[in-house]
């Protein structure tokens, strides 16, 4: 049986929640990491997958300008990571240049990958919806990797940016 409530109760079943991190360069050609919880694959042929931006986040501006981005399964090791690139804006920090994360260059779109990431995603900019108070962003994967060592993915598993594998 089910009862009516309010959204703002509702919503807060979701956990855990995935994260990953999407990574596009700006017009200065700086690779500017974020953190989202909110992508889907939405084709398997050819293979893409969306993201969700908040529309006042300065990833829109680097994923409009460079037509890809790179979509990283972060790793549970990779909490500390994610909250800084979740909460500080590309507009005013490098944040490569600020957290060190390992990075590697990707090998089909002009962007980075996440070394330590248990996966990463390298994906075409094929289009663009806003959805209210976002911008789903639709690209074709069009090269992917694993990370050659086991590795859990990092979540969110409670409110409150709590991060850490699902259980």
């Amino acid at each position: 049986m089910q009862k009516q409530v309010e959204y703002a109760d509702a919503v807060k079943t979701k956990y855990p929640e995935q994260v990953v991190i999407a990574i596009a360069k700006d017009k200065n050609g700086k690779a500017n990491p974020v953190t989202l919880g909110w992508t889907m694959i939405v084709s398997g042929k050819p293979p893409m997958m969306a993201i969700g931006v908040a529309s006042k986040h300065y990833s829109i501006e680097a994923i409009t300008h460079s037509k890809c981005f790179t979509i990283a399964f972060p790793s549970s090791e990779m909490a500390d990571a994610a909250l800084f690139f979740g909460s500080r804006s590309g507009r005013n920090v490098d944040k490569f240049a600020e957290f060190e994360c390992r990075t590697e260059p990707a090998k089909a779109i002009d962007s980075v990958l996440l070394a330590d990431a248990v996966a990463n995603f390298e994906c075409r900019l094929t289009s663009q919806v806003p959805t209210g108070d976002h911008i789903t962003f639709i690209g074709e994967i069009v090269c992917s990797h694993m990370n050659t060592e086991p590795k859990k993915r990092l979540y969110t598993v409670g409110p409150g940016h709590k991060l850490g594998p699902a259980s």
